[in-house]
């Protein structure tokens, strides 16, 4: 899957293949220290947040909590009327 901007997606890359090499070789093992790709994430969500910036997205609006609110989007029940 590709980035939000299309400048990062090398950077997602080298950070999801950090990632990958992590999680199999260490966290699968039972070493959870993830600061071995602490900087190419931190690279990739600094290039992230310029993107939601010029696609005015504001990470606030991201970080919202709206499952179980009253601001959850529902899909509307499917009607019955059409099943005869």
């Amino acid at each position: 899957m590709n980035s939000i901007g299309s400048s990062c997606n090398e950077l997602k890359r080298k950070y999801d293949d950090c990632f990958n090499v992590w999680f199999a070789e260490h966290f699968l093992k039972g070493k959870t220290d993830d600061s071995m790709c602490a900087p190419f994430f931190k690279v990739y969500q600094q290039c992230v947040k310029k993107a939601m910036k010029e696609h005015q997205i504001e990470f606030s609006e991201v970080e919202k909590d709206l499952l179980g609110s009253e601001n959850e989007c529902k899909v509307p029940p499917k009607s019955n009327a059409s099943a005869s």
